[in-house]
């Protein structure tokens, strides 16, 4: 049996939207699993690791990734706390005009031909607030399938989005990189001790890092921070409490950098979730 469990946020004709909840209380890999259709999962707390064949896919909340229908696959948990996601399913026709076609393919149902893709600050925030909007029926059914797919359109086809593509090899050390990242997300880290702990050196952990994510390890930690905090935001948590728990030396700290993120204040953010403003920033 999975050790998931999963309730539905929203149900119609065009799609399907889950809220996942795993434990991560078995952290060698589970039992084989599969899903009879396709699906993209964005996580939004914790991490997990993906297992097809041999190769392993790091998820966290800086990534999208791709469950295809009928494809086996086994999940693990290297670090404690689970994971949640939300899992999004939707038909063959609506897959085709939402994705690139550069990353799909048909064999009589359609499929993902890349298991992940990178998405940016504006895809996590809309993501965050459609599951607050869900979660506390704020949404009408029209409304919230058209969020959803704008959603999907974004972070399927946005020019923001990135799909790493490297060898195994330099995928493999930048995902070590990225539990690393995860496993603290508050610890300061140094650049020779995310290398120390991978088992490579400090220059050719940057190197690999900003070529197969697009983007430096630095920047890559700052977006794993934020979307904790648009996580934590849902709840009355002490927002200094957050940012200091999160790595940021102040209040003031944090809150410029999310609102360069997310074009709103922790604050602005929270009150605008509460009152139902679906809107993402620009």
């Amino acid at each position: 049996m999975p050790e998931y469990h999963s309730h539905p946020l929203l149900i119609t004709e065009t799609m399907s939207v889950w809220d996942v909840v795993c434990p991560g209380r078995i952290r060698h890999e589970s039992d084989e699993e599969r899903t009879p259709e396709t699906h993209i999962v964005f996580p939004y707390r914790g991490v997990f690791v993906k297992h097809v064949g041999d190769a392993e896919i790091v998820a966290d909340p800086n990534q999208v990734l791709f469950f295809n229908g009928d494809e086996p696959y086994r999940v693990s948990h290297p670090l404690e706390g689970g994971d949640r996601c939300i899992s999004i399913g939707v038909g063959m026709e609506a897959l085709q005009q939402l994705a690139s076609p550069n990353f799909l393919q048909v064999n009589g149902h359609v499929s993902f031909n890349l298991p992940r893709m990178r998405i940016d600050a504006r895809s996590q925030t809309m993501l965050a607030r459609l599951r607050y909007s869900l979660d506390r029926g704020l949404l009408e059914t029209l409304e919230a399938e058209t969020l959803a797919l704008a959603l999907l359109e974004r972070a399927l086809r946005g020019k923001s989005s990135h799909a790493a593509i490297s060898s195994p090899g330099r995928q493999w050390t930048v995902d070590r990189a990225k539990l690393v990242l995860a496993s603290d997300l508050g610890r300061r880290w140094t650049l020779a001790q995310i290398a120390a702990a991978v088992g490579v050196s400090a220059v050719y952990l940057t190197q690999m890092f900003q070529q197969v994510e697009g983007l430096p390890l630095y920047r890559y930690q700052l977006q794993l921070r934020l979307a904790r905090a648009l996580d934590l935001l849902g709840n009355d948590s002490d927002l200094t409490g957050v940012a200091l728990d999160l790595g940021f030396s102040s209040y003031s700290h944090f809150s410029s950098a999310f609102k360069k993120a997310y074009g709103l204040t922790p604050f602005e953010f929270r009150r605008s979730t509460n009152e139902g403003d679906r809107t993402p920033p620009t």
